[in-house]
C-alpha cells in the first residue's frame, strides 16, 4: 500500500510501553502504521517523547501539551492548573523545530474531575494559554474534551484556532458539525468497536473530516487490556462498516486527512 496508517494519537511514551517498546513498535509497523503522532500530558513526560523520537526519527512524532487533568495523590486526578504549564511552556520554544502539534490539552468538566468553578476556570486558563503558545509557533493542536465538547470546540472558535484534531469525541453529532464548518478533524480508537453509541456521530461526520487514532495504552477493543498502535485497523474497520467503506477508503483518506493537519508529521 502506498499509504500507512497514520495513528493521530497515542501515548507512547507512556510507562506502560516501557518493557517491550521494540515488540510494540514492531507490531506496530507490521501492521501497516508510518507515523504514531505522540502526545504527552505533563512537563515530565517531554524528555522521553523526544528520546523517542530520536530512536525511532521516521515514526514517532512528538507534540507537547499540558493535559486538563493531572496527576493528584494515589490514583486521584485533579484540574490542571497554570502552575502546571509554568515550567512546561519554555520547553514549547526550546524544541519547537521538532514539534508537530501542541497536545495533548483542552477540556475536561467530568464532575468527579473538575468540581468546582475554580476548577474549570484554572483548565481554560490552561487550554487557552496553550492555544495561544500553539498559534504562535504555527502548530495544530490534538484536543481532549470530555463532558465539555461544545465550550471546547466555541473556545477554539473564539481563539482563532483553525487546525485542530478533537480525539476521541463524543459530544453530539450538532456540535460536531459546529467543528467540521470551522475545519476541525475528528479521531476515534478502537474502543468504539465495543458498542454502537458513537456510531451515529462517525455517520454524520464527513470522512473528509475523520482521523484515525489508538490513545494507546487506554482505550483499545478490550477494557481490561492495554492498548497498542497497531489496533488501529479495528477503528479503520469500525469507521469503514458504519459508513458502509472499504478499509482501504478509509485508511487513505484518512492518511491524508492526518497529514494535512499535521504536515511537520509527513516529512519524517
Amino acid at each position: 500500500m502506498e499509504y500507512g496508517f497514520v495513528d493521530s494519537h497515542c501515548h507512547i511514551s507512556a510507562n506502560e510501553f516501557e518493557e517491550d517498546l521494540e515488540d510494540v513498535i514492531q507490531r506496530s509497523t507490521e501492521a501497516g502504521v508510518q507515523t504514531l503522532v505522540a502526545v504527552t500530558e505533563e512537563v515530565g513526560e517531554f524528555a522521553r517523547v523526544l528520546q523517542l523520537q530520536e530512536r525511532y526519527p521516521n515514526l514517532v512524532a512528538p507534540c507537547f501539551g499540558v493535559h486538563p487533568l493531572q496527576a493528584g495523590g494515589g490514583s486521584e486526578q485533579r484540574s490542571a492548573t497554570p502552575l502546571d504549564l509554568e515550567a512546561a511552556l519554555p520547553e514549547f520554544y526550546k524544541h519547537r523545530e521538532r514539534l508537530v502539534a501542541v497536545g495533548e490539552i483542552g477540556l475536561d468538566f467530568t464532575p468527579w474531575c473538575a468540581p468546582t468553578q475554580q476548577d474549570r476556570d484554572d483548565q481554560m486558563s490552561v487550554f487557552v494559554k496553550q492555544l495561544s503558545v500553539a498559534r504562535e509557533l504555527d502548530l495544530p493542536v490534538n484536543v481532549h474534551s470530555r463532558s465539555a465538547a461544545k465550550v471546547t470546540i466555541a473556545t477554539m472558535r473564539e481563539q482563532g484556532v483553525s487546525r485542530a484534531l478533537l480525539h476521541n469525541f463524543a459530544g453530539k453529532p450538532s456540535v460536531a458539525l459546529e467543528g467540521v464548518r470551522a475545519g476541525y478533524f475528528f479521531s476515534f480508537p478502537p474502543a468504539v468497536c465495543r458498542n454502537q453509541q458513537r456510531d451515529k456521530l462517525i455517520q454524520r461526520i464527513p470522512l473528509e473530516h475523520i482521523c484515525l487514532e489508538t490513545d494507546s495504552p487506554a482505550l483499545g477493543p478490550d477494557k481490561h487490556v492495554r492498548n497498542e498502535p497497531s489496533n488501529i485497523v479495528l477503528s479503520c474497520r469500525h469507521i469503514a462498516k458504519v459508513k458502509g467503506l472499504s478499509p482501504q477508503t478509509v485508511q487513505l483518506v484518512t492518511t491524508q486527512n492526518a497529514y494535512r493537519l499535521f504536515p511537520k508529521a509527513n516529512s519524517r
